[in-house]
């Protein structure tokens, strides 16, 4: 298992952290991701060879936010 940590703009309220979370959570391969919303920040455990952070950040950016 690998882990990153995703910059994410755009979040401001629980609704964007549950969305965040759902939106990389719902990828084949991620097996976990914490988002804080004061940091504003995404954790996320993933299998690479299932996944990989471009596919994070197109789910995050379809949700309605950004990755940076």
């Amino acid at each position: 298992m690998a882990e990153v940590t995703l910059h994410v703009e755009g979040m401001s309220c629980n609704h964007c952290k549950m969305s965040v979370e759902k939106a990389l959570k719902n990828l084949a391969g991620v097996t976990g991701a914490t988002v804080d919303l004061g940091a504003k920040t995404a954790r996320v455990t993933y299998d690479a060879g299932k996944v990989d952070i471009e596919a994070m950040r197109k789910a995050v950016s379809d949700a309605g936010y950004e990755v940076k």
